[in-house]
């Protein structure tokens, strides 16, 4: 079983910048891809940012030029700077690693973007 601890969500304001970040219990060499998703209350679940085993990156095109994802393979963790954060970025950040016969998630970390 893998798993995966997410930390850095929590309250800022708009404009503010958060990292997350996603620890996994193993080398993230063997996921063909890693992410993060989101889900606000009432919405469904969306993917926010990808990046695969070979560095291919995708974005939401809500987020794009302003969060980045990216990757540490030597400490197995998985980012995801978001900056200039908005209230519509409110929402239940997951971690999500795409091996070939499973997919794994972690338990999810909270942001919310309020005045």
């Amino acid at each position: 079983q893998v798993q995966l601890v997410e930390s850095g969500g929590g309250l800022v304001q708009p404009g503010g910048s958060l990292r997350l970040s996603c620890a996994a219990s193993r080398s993230i060499f063997s996921f063909d891809l890693m992410g993060w998703t989101r889900q606000a209350p009432g919405q469904t679940r969306e993917l926010v940012a990808g990046i695969t085993s070979d560095n291919t990156i995708t974005y939401d095109d809500g987020v794009k030029g302003r969060f980045t994802i990216s990757r540490d393979n030597a400490k197995n963790t998985v980012y995801l700077q978001m900056n200039n954060l908005k209230p519509d970025d409110t929402a239940l950040y997951h971690c999500v690693a795409r091996a070939t016969l499973k997919t794994f998630w972690g338990q999810g970390t909270q942001v919310t973007v309020s005045s």
